[in-house]
């Protein structure tokens, strides 16, 4: 190509009249896209073409609009760009490295995005061609490998992570897309790990690493044997596991303290006022401003850790200076009003700020409290499907928390306390608990509290029974821990026993429409067991004597809860139905709480008679109970400290897939190549030759 032709493909023409000419790189696109091999007549083609800025939106709809027949036409143009692509990403001008990464991108996006309905075979073989694709992709992940893991500049080292995350999520569905088969045989889990052990490297780099890993843990893992699952399971290498829990923790952090200012935010000058003249009226509206979108990116990436390394569990105790306090970043980082709340990184300042100095008076904190917190937050509107699977994750967390015995053991250490300031949705009937003056505690009462929390605040029409079961297992699964360790837990146990009875309530006050859709005996069951567990083993686990002359009290004084129970349980398993043996389990499970009650209440009636008293106080009543206990017979129900443990396959299949597909479609989104990026990019090289 002519000098004269160089320079006119980069002017505009000035006459109305005529179009303006093509800059060269989408000159040389189009020469591509013809037929003839675009080196055939310019032999330094493909070395022009990598000095040349990419047009990833030309390139990419060039891609889309070719046809069937044009595909067959073109495709050695296609595997021979592919090929030179590979090529350049071992060239020591990092300007072509840049170029070669963009245009693989685009390559793959574009491809993918035309033939949507083609097999994985058909998209390999147009982008390198199926005899020569396990050389090429070998290559690729060679050369990014190296990339990730030799003395590349941070931007490069960005823009690979870049384009695997490109790669991965170019399809809906993760697992069908074949391309991914040779990343599982070209392994870059080792560059993964470099990146994680690494502080400098981690903060820039490692929140795009540890989504990457999660994405390529599903990746058809419960059809073959996926390396990265076998690879990730058996790490123990204490600084990369301690930098994969500080990406966690400071992703973690970062969406709390953002949750936080919101809210504070809301709460704030004239609207605060308002609400506090009218009462509550808004606060459902306060509530739907804070539904902000969750992480559920590093939320999958917390819980492949801790259900499939036994190691990383050591990791959620780990503690850090306690961060989620406003940070002022030295260059504020832009963002859209159009970016979800946590869906992007924490922003550099946090992520390069792994040991922050600790203030005397700051606490500690770990990534389990930073957990705890988020769930908080995520678990307080459920109203859509979206935000439901999220809680739902982070119930699937904490049932595997519950069953691992280090991490019971670290939930229950009386020597390990710690204030965690959960957050509550606000409701009418009660006003916002103060954040000071929280006691310092065991973590597992955080755990105790949040369950709790769930339990009273979300007692509605679109009862989200799948959550329910889960935070009534994760309580069964602690307090089987307490009774085999004897651990004397002094805990608000009143307030635990308070919201199971309501929950009792409400499923009686709501049997009609909640039998429509759901098995709610199971659910009572499981409520029911509770307190077996409370009234059998209660004298191993229960703090005090006291505490275990409440929990009668408790069962005394809603004793119409319990023989309206009764009464609804035996209605149905008397009569022939779909419900009738799941009922005729509860009705079982109630033998020794109506024993109680059917013990204590007359004695009760005659103590009060006796002293001509109407109405006994709590005390008098807690009298009788003591003062009777040995006339009371018991039957021993076998089982209530048994539970089945977790597994992912076959129940939670189904929830991973949809919810890698979200995350896939999410990340999608953001992997952003735009021009500014590539400005950037090439502004940095432009001094290399």
């Amino acid at each position: 190509m002519s000098q004269v032709e160089k320079k006119a493909g980069l002017l505009r023409r000035t006459s109305s009249s005529k179009k303006p000419l093509k800059e060269k790189v989408v000159l040389m696109y189009d020469e591509i896209f013809a037929k003839e091999d675009p080196a055939k007549n310019n032999p330094r083609f493909w070395d022009e073409l990598f000095l040349m800025k990419v047009n990833l939106e030309y390139l990419e709809s060039k891609l889309e609009s070719v046809n069937g027949e044009e595909v067959q036409r073109i495709q050695d143009n296609i595997n021979s760009l592919f090929h030179h692509c590979v090529q350049a990403l071992g060239e020591e001008h990092q300007i072509k490295v840049v170029n070669a990464l963009q245009t693989l991108c685009a390559l793959f996006r574009g491809v993918h995005q035309k033939n949507k309905s083609a097999s994985g075979f058909d998209i390999i073989n147009m982008l390198m061609g199926f005899d020569k694709a396990e050389q090429r992709m070998k290559d690729l992940m060679e050369r990014l490998d190296s990339l990730l893991c030799g003395d590349s500049s941070e931007s490069l080292k960005s823009l690979c992570l870049k384009l695997l995350l490109c790669l991965v999520t170019v399809t809906d569905n993760i697992s069908q897309n074949t391309i991914l088969e040779y990343v599982m045989i070209n392994s870059i889990f080792e560059a993964i790990l470099q990146i994680l052990s690494d502080p400098s490297s981690r903060g820039q780099h490692g929140y795009d690493a540890v989504v990457l890993l999660a994405l390529l843990v599903n990746y058809r893992k419960y059809e073959s044997v996926n390396p990265y699952i076998v690879k990730l399971s058996i790490v123990d290498d204490e600084p990369t596991l301690d930098g994969m829990g500080v990406v966690l923790h400071q992703a973690l952090t970062e969406y709390n303290r953002q949750y936080k200012d919101k809210e504070e935010e809301n709460q704030g000058g004239f609207f605060s006022t308002l609400t506090s003249m009218v009462g509550s009226m808004f606060i459902a509206d306060v509530d739907e401003k804070l539904s902000v979108q969750t992480n559920e990116a590093i939320l999958l990436a917390l819980y492949e850790a801790v259900h499939l390394n036994r190691n990383f569990i050591t990791v959620l105790a780990q503690s850090h200076p306690e961060i989620d306090i406003a940070v002022t970043p030295s260059t504020p980082t832009p963002t859209t009003p159009t970016t979800p709340l946590g869906t992007t990184p924490p922003s550099l300042d946090v992520m390069n700020n792994p040991e922050l100095p600790l203030d005397p008076n700051l606490q500690t904190s770990n990534l389990l409290i930073t957990f705890l917190k988020y769930a908080s937050i995520v678990m307080q509107d459920t109203k859509d499907e979206h935000r439901l699977n999220s809680a739902r994750l982070c119930l699937i967390i904490l049932t595997c928390i519950a069953e691992d015995q280090y991490a019971d053991a670290f939930l229950h250490d009386d020597n390990i306390n710690f204030r965690v300031s959960l957050h509550r949705m606000p409701m009418r009937h009660r006003k916002k608990a103060p954040g000071k003056n929280i006691p310092s505690r065991p973590l597992v009462c955080a755990v105790l509290d949040l369950m709790v929390e769930f339990i009273v605040t979300h007692m509605m029409k679109d009862f989200p029974m799948d959550l329910y079961l889960r935070c009534v297992q994760i309580i069964h699964k602690l307090l089987c821990y307490q009774k085999k360790c004897r651990i004397r837990l002094h805990y608000t146990w009143r307030e635990l026993w308070s919201a199971l009875i309501n929950l009792l309530k409400f499923l009686l006050s709501n049997e009609t429409t909640l039998l429509a859709k759901h098995n709610i005996f199971h659910l009572a069951l499981l409520v029911v067991n509770l307190f077996n567990m409370f009234i059998t083993y209660g004298d191993t686990f229960l703090p005090t004597s006291n505490s275990y002359d409440e929990l009668y009290y408790e069962i005394v004084r809603m004793h119409q809860v319990f023989d309206n129970l009764y009464c609804m349980v035996l209605r149905v398993s008397t009569n022939t139905g779909q419900w009738k043996e799941a009922a005729s389990k509860v009705t079982h499970a109630l033998v020794n709480i109506r024993a109680i009650i059917n013990h204590f209440n007359p004695k009760i009636e005659s103590y009060a008679a006796v002293n001509h008293i109407s109405q006994l106080s709590e005390e008098q009543v807690l009298e009788v109970v003591r003062s009777h206990y040995d006339t009371l017979t018991l039957k021993l129900q076998d089982g209530l400290d048994q539970f089945e443990r977790y597994s992912e396959q076959p129940k939670e299949a189904a929830f991973f897939k949809e919810l890698v597909r979200s995350i896939s479609l999410n990340v999608r989104k953001n992997v952003s190549l735009n021009t500014l990026s590539q400005d950037v990019l090439l502004k940095e090289f432009s001094t290399i030759s």
